[in-house]
């Protein structure tokens, strides 16, 4: 009896990114039933619930399908963990059209030049965003995030605090903040008026 196909892909938090994946492992023969996706999930964590589910559906015979290597794993050791595990368990690996056969050596060497690669383009993207990261701060252009309350609504916060009128988990209802950022502006105001007071 022929196992079936359990499809997994992690997503950006783009629409696009999630239809794309979802469109692949559906033209590749998965079932919509049997998708497993993980949406805003880094390719370095290994905690993915998507991925858990994926590799608990499939049973011997079955046959784990990914779009691409880095949809499963971005480093060298996870991507040998996952393959074992699989291969251990008689399920096979399809990344894209091609399927993996742990038992072939040739097979098992393109594995591991694949998940180096995923591995080595991650390093890179890294780089990258450190070293654009660096040149903005040096132009004066990173300047950290942006508060989440103008000054006049802080101003109108802190008033309102004075007032006595109103719990902090109101207040941060009322402005659409979380309770920390309504103590920080709190913290912040009181810390203003004794600097001032001396």
């Amino acid at each position: 009896m022929t196992g079936i196909l359990v499809g997994y892909a992690r997503c950006s938090t783009d629409k696009q990114d999630l239809e794309a994946n979802r469109q692949i492992l559906l033209n590749l023969g998965v079932s919509a039933g049997q998708l497993f996706l993980d949406r805003a999930y880094s390719g370095t964590n290994r905690a993915r619930p998507g991925l858990d589910q994926a590799l608990a559906a499939v049973r011997p015979g079955d046959t784990l399908v990914v779009p691409k290597l880095d949809r499963l794993a971005r480093s060298v050791p996870d991507a040998r963990q996952i393959g074992d595990s699989l291969a251990a368990r008689r399920i096979r690996l399809q990344l894209g059209t091609m399927i993996y056969d742990p038992t072939d050596s040739m097979g098992k060497v393109f594995f591991n030049i694949l998940a180096t690669f995923a591995e080595f383009e991650i390093d890179l993207l890294r780089l990258r965003t450190r070293e654009g990261m660096a040149i903005a701060k040096a132009k004066g252009k990173l300047k950290g995030r942006a508060p989440k309350l103008s000054p006049t609504q802080q101003a109108h916060l802190v008033k309102l605090h004075a007032a006595d009128e109103h719990t902090i988990v109101e207040l941060a209802e009322l402005f659409g903040v979380s309770r920390p950022t309504v103590y920080r502006v709190l913290e912040r105001a009181a810390a203003t008026r004794s600097s001032t007071a001396t």
